[in-house]
């Protein structure tokens, strides 16, 4: 513990933003990173506590407190207040092969486990991750990890989100020759293709795959496997001693009410891919261009998707925004002998919604309406407490664009799942367990959101490390990896 008195003498401070009118001006990222002294300062606020809940309990439950990758997180914030910046970077990286992902896009389940959350001042554990890292590429010393012998097994990873990077970049560093296969013309998944740049620029991912290609690892882009036109799943069986499958849970919820075919409705993820394809500098493809611009948007859906949709969208230049869920308003504050240490449900407002958006709860769309073949319109009606309609309380809205942010149910089975003939769970994902990741077709693996359903990135990344140390066991014997 490096200053005794820290908590008691300074001040939960963290990152800023760039003022509204300027960041929507553009998709570069908008976050005014605290000072050197001013992050050493934070990190003194840490307590080391005897049982540290930020660490996460190595459980696999949703509910359970703290960090998924169990981030040595008292450690390294002495280590940062000491300004052994460079150690602080070896510690993080113990447990987190990419801590600028989850520095950048982790709601940070850390900070809501902090004890000092308690008096809603938790350390600001995410600002200080973000930082280490930032400095260690700055500073260069995230230098390739090459293997100093290698294996001679070869391992196909499909997918290149954060759980098929993690599990490529991992076993790799074991001495393995590791092959990602990505339908996409870049990797990252949806980190590329479903975060904004605004929240993360591509670079950050470039880079890391730059240091993965020095250590190994050989990407192979456009190439979905399974379905029409994509590589065979039986021969990646029959060429590769391994398979990892690690692509995202990518069939979305869909609004079966009356209205739905009317054009001008559109998934979030036919939206905001079109977008960071014209960041990146991408063509559009074959489907009908998505723009937000001189629009009265509607978003349907109130998580962090419904978020991205509502800053993507006044950038663009719409009229108005509005997000509907169809869930109560939570409470502002939650009820701290009730939810601490575990993630709880309040109010949350984030750089997207301060950006401007009318936000409506306890809502239900029960149809759209519109004219020559375009939305117009939702009739909607308010529900109570048990998603019942409240007579009365009908109401319209005027949408030129409707976007459905619902969440996503489970991967996509056509094609390469139903290929492969893998078991699936009763919520239609990978069926595998955590202490070995292997699926029911023999040499088959899966992690991430394929096997977990949708969650977040930083879930992503603690299985893909833990399904690669299954693998390296599977194929060796036996395993250093860490789990």
């Amino acid at each position: 513990m490096g200053k005794i008195t820290g908590f008691l003498e300074i001040d939960r401070s963290d990152r800023s933003y760039a003022p509204v009118a300027e960041r929507l001006k553009h998709y570069r990222e908008f976050v005014v990173p605290l000072a050197e002294k001013d992050l050493r300062d934070q990190a003194s606020r840490c307590m080391n506590c005897g049982i540290p809940y930020c660490h996460g309990t190595g459980s696999v439950a949703a509910g359970t407190p703290g960090c998924p990758v169990n981030n040595q997180i008292p450690d390294f914030n002495d280590l940062v207040y000491n300004g052994n910046w460079e150690e602080a970077s070896r510690t993080l990286h113990s447990t987190n092969n990419f801590p600028e992902f989850t520095g950048r896009i982790c709601p940070a389940p850390c900070e809501a486990s902090c004890t000092l959350n308690i008096d809603d001042n938790p350390v600001t554990i995410k600002t200080i991750e973000c930082a280490i890292v930032d400095r260690a590429w700055e500073n260069g010393w995230l230098k390739p990890e090459i293997a100093a012998h290698k294996t001679g097994r070869k391992i196909a990873v499909v997918g290149s989100g954060p759980a098929g990077l993690a599990c490529a970049q991992q076993l790799a560093r074991a001495g393995h020759d590791v092959h990602v296969y990505e339908k996409n013309a870049r990797a990252g998944g949806l980190l590329r293709y479903g975060i904004p740049d605004f929240k993360m620029e591509k670079g950050i991912i470039d880079r890391r795959v730059a240091q993965m290609e020095a250590e190994g690892v050989t990407f192979h882009y456009g190439k979905a496997v399974g379905g029409a036109g994509g590589v065979d799943p039986s021969e990646l069986l029959r060429l590769y001693d391994a398979v990892a499958l690690t692509g995202g849970a990518e069939a979305p919820r869909d609004l079966a009410v009356p209205g739905r075919d009317l054009a001008g409705i559109h998934f979030a993820m036919d939206f905001l891919p079109q977008q960071n394809r014209r960041v990146g500098n991408e063509p559009l493809g074959d489907a009908a261009e998505i723009l937000a611009t001189g629009k009265h948007v509607v978003v349907i859906g109130g998580g962090d998707t419904g978020s991205d949709c509502i800053g993507t969208s006044n950038r663009q230049g719409a009229a108005s925004v509005t997000q509907l869920e169809i869930m109560p308003q939570p409470p502002q504050h939650e009820d701290k002998l009730l939810t601490w240490p575990n993630w709880p449900l309040k109010m949350r407002t984030s750089s997207s919604h301060q950006e401007g958006a009318e936000r409506e709860f306890a809502v239900l769309t029960r149809q759209f309406s519109g004219a020559d073949g375009k939305v117009a319109a939702l009739h909607c009606v308010k529900v109570d407490g048990r998603m019942q309609p409240i007579p009365g309380s009908d109401f319209e809205l005027k949408a030129d664009l409707v976007l459905l942010a619902m969440g996503f149910v489970h991967p996509v089975h056509e094609g390469l799942l139903k290929t492969l003939g893998v078991d699936l769970d009763p919520r239609g994902n990978v069926r595998a367990a955590t202490s070995d990741y292997q699926t029911s077709v023999p040499k088959v693996f899966t992690s991430g959101d394929m096997r977990r359903g949708q969650s977040l990135v930083v879930w992503a990344i603690r299985e893909g490390r833990q399904c690669a140390a299954s693998i390296d066991r599977f194929l060796m014997g036996s395993t250093t990896l860490p789990r």
